[in-house]
């Protein structure tokens, strides 16, 4: 259900912002886009997980709330991550 080290750092270098970077809203957006999508395929399994489902919510409102601090900082930024993310349409 969690990711791997190295696919963590994977993202990390992909939307990094500069070398070394790993606090930057992009790549917490990156981090946790990819921690629902790994739930989100073990819930096609296990539809009676409900604890885990609880954490997965938990993920999309912190995942939320660092979109909307983007929004409203750069509009640019939150254009192009959502855009590389394919979080909205």
């Amino acid at each position: 259900m969690s990711i791997t080290a190295e696919r963590k750092q994977e993202l990390m270098k992909e939307y990094a912002q500069s070398e070394g970077d790993t606090g930057s809203p992009e790549v917490q957006i990156a981090v946790l886009t990819e921690r629902i999508t790994n739930l989100t395929e073990h819930f096609k399994t296990h539809k009676k997980d409900n604890h885990s489902r609880r954490g997965l919510l938990k993920l999309v409102a912190q995942r939320r709330k660092l979109l909307d601090y983007l929004k409203a900082k750069e509009e640019a930024r939150y254009q192009k991550i959502i855009g590389a993310l394919g979080i909205r349409k």
